[in-house]
């Protein structure tokens, strides 16, 4: 049995997983304030401890949709072993 891309599981995860998807809107919600933030050409420091909350919201939020989408994996590879 093959094993699947990463983007073959990606559409399986949006289907079945109600975490990935969440993971994925607010993904989505923070990319999009961060983008407003950097429309603008100055920041207020107020501005800019915000901007990096954003940002590590948002790596926060990629690095669990990794963890899923691997976990996705291992249990499918562990099921095909076995």
């Amino acid at each position: 049995m093959e094993l699947l891309s990463d983007s073959e599981v990606i559409d399986i995860l949006r289907k079945e997983s109600e975490e990935y998807r969440r993971l994925e809107e607010e993904h989505k919600n923070l990319e999009e304030m961060l983008s407003e933030i950097d429309k603008r050409k100055f920041l207020s420091t107020e501005e800019e401890i915000e901007r990096k909350r954003i940002q590590k919201q948002k790596l926060l939020k990629k690095d669990r949709m990794a963890e899923i989408i691997r976990d996705y994996k291992r249990q499918m590879f562990q099921g095909v072993i076995n």
